[in-house]
């Protein structure tokens, strides 16, 4: 039997809605219609499966402003953000829609023979979806894969369902046939415990918490199925001091406040050169106490609430034992608020220096020299992103290639882009999405030699 949760606006701690989350039996139903309806949409040509895809894109580009509504009160994204991220979806549908008639294969020199090599689509993915941006995650799976000729069972965060559940209706308004893309909000140990254990279910994409994600890949090992893993994160914001100080200073509140800090690419650590130290925490004090937390549905908000009384009570209990160099302001009121907050550390084991946060909490400490920043940024478990602030592009280019991260940018905040791949090292992940080879992670590659 289904049970019901109720979705609540993090930015006033009201409820919004309630939803029916799927059993096991719902699970299972909705991957045997997917496995079903694999055995059509993987014949389907590709030149329909693109068009297919370009009228989904379409149906999200005419509902913009209607998906961003539902994310500013679902998950408490400022309203800008929200509509970048519908935009995101539509983009990434666009940008995928060119792959079904560009995958190919290869041709091998062989002796005796021809040899020639096929992409075939893998069959029911199921993809599971964070909270934290669940648009935009859920299409990073959701558009390759249907463009490799997969159906896709889609399993949203309990505390962020509704835009997933939309997008589904749009998908059908679109014309894709049904069960090919499968929205089916639940928990996490019933839905996606399940898409690990059924065997129609072929490749398993999960972003979260490593914990989870570490579980997950067991699980997929015991039946060897694919697995894609976006995790945890404890980027570094390394600030050299020939950078244009001003400049870095003004960018650092958005490298990790954006979205309250819950992002897995948040640079939650900020490195500077000591010379250069005193001065750039002078100018980092305006940038994040001129930060406008505001109500997400304010077009003014650069950032909203946290989003649960849960994840607010995680966050403020990193700074119970330590000492606050920096706070901005919250509206107050209801909702789970908490301000950008700017915390000095001068101890390499700190909990807060090593732990993820994901909230709007960034921890400042000096460092020598560059072999001392790249030193001091490997030190995690981690590996997921940072950015390099310097005018000197040759030490740019040496401490990316030296730092032990899958998204690097130097003088910029910026980790993702849907025509690049994304991915991390050590714990912070698994595999790569984005970018142009991404439809191919949804396939077998399969090799046929014909004789002569």
């Amino acid at each position: 039997m289904s049970t019901v949760h109720t979705v609540v606006n993090p930015a006033t701690a009201q409820p919004l809605t309630e939803v029916s989350l799927a059993s096991v039996e719902d699970t299972d139903a909705a991957i045997v219609a997917a496995h079903e309806a694999f055995r059509r949409w993987k014949t389907v040509s590709p030149g329909e499966r693109a068009t297919l895809l370009r009228r989904f894109a379409a149906v999200v580009d005419a509902h913009i402003d209607e998906l961003a509504e539902l994310e500013v009160r679902n998950a408490g994204h400022t309203w800008g953000n929200a509509r970048w991220e519908a935009g995101n979806v539509r983009d990434l549908l666009n940008y995928y829609s060119g792959a079904p008639e560009r995958m190919t294969g290869k041709q091998i020199p062989v002796a005796g023979g021809v040899d020639i090599t096929f992409h075939e689509p893998l069959g029911v993915v199921g993809i599971i979806v964070p909270w934290n941006f669940p648009m935009p995650i859920a299409a990073w799976g959701f558009a390759p894969a249907l463009a490799a000729g997969n159906t896709v069972v889609l399993k949203p965060a309990e505390l962020t369902p509704l835009t997933a559940i939309r997008i589904g209706e749009l998908a059908l308004e679109a014309g894709l046939p049904e069960h090919v893309l499968t929205v089916l909000p639940g928990a996490g140990v019933v839905v996606g415990d399940r898409f690990v254990t059924h065997p129609l279910v072929r490749k398993v994409c999960f972003t979260g918490s490593t914990a989870v994600g570490k579980r997950i890949m067991a699980g997929c090992a015991e039946q060897v199925k694919n697995v894609t893993l976006e995790l945890g994160g404890k980027s570094s914001n390394i600030i050299f001091a020939d950078a244009d100080l001003s400049a870095a200073a003004a960018a650092a509140p958005y490298a990790v406040f954006d979205n309250a800090g819950q992002d897995c690419c948040a640079r939650s650590r900020i490195l500077v050169e000591r010379s250069a130290y005193d001065d750039f925490v002078a100018l980092l004090e305006p940038a994040v106490t001129g930060l406008r937390v505001l109500d997400p549905a304010d077009e003014a908000s650069e950032m909203g609430p946290l989003i649960s009384a849960t994840q607010k009570d995680r966050v403020t209990g990193y700074l119970d034992d330590v000492e606050v160099a920096i706070e901005g302001s919250t509206p107050g009121g209801a909702g789970f608020w908490v301000p950008p907050t700017v915390v000095a550390v001068d101890d390499p084991g700190a909990r807060i220096w090593r732990e993820e946060v994901f909230g709007p909490v960034v921890a400042v400490m000096p460092f020598d020299d560059e072999a001392d920043a790249i030193a001091k940024a490997n030190d995690t478990e981690y590996g997921l992103s940072g950015s390099i602030y310097t005018n000197d592009l040759g030490k740019g280019l040496r401490v990316a290639r030296g730092v032990q991260a899958g998204n690097l940018s130097v003088n910029s905040n910026s980790s993702v882009r849907y025509w690049t791949p994304f991915g991390g090292y050590k714990q912070s992940g698994l595999g790569r999405e984005l970018g142009p080879d991404a439809p191919y992670a949804f396939t077998d590659e399969k090799n046929v030699f014909i004789a002569h």
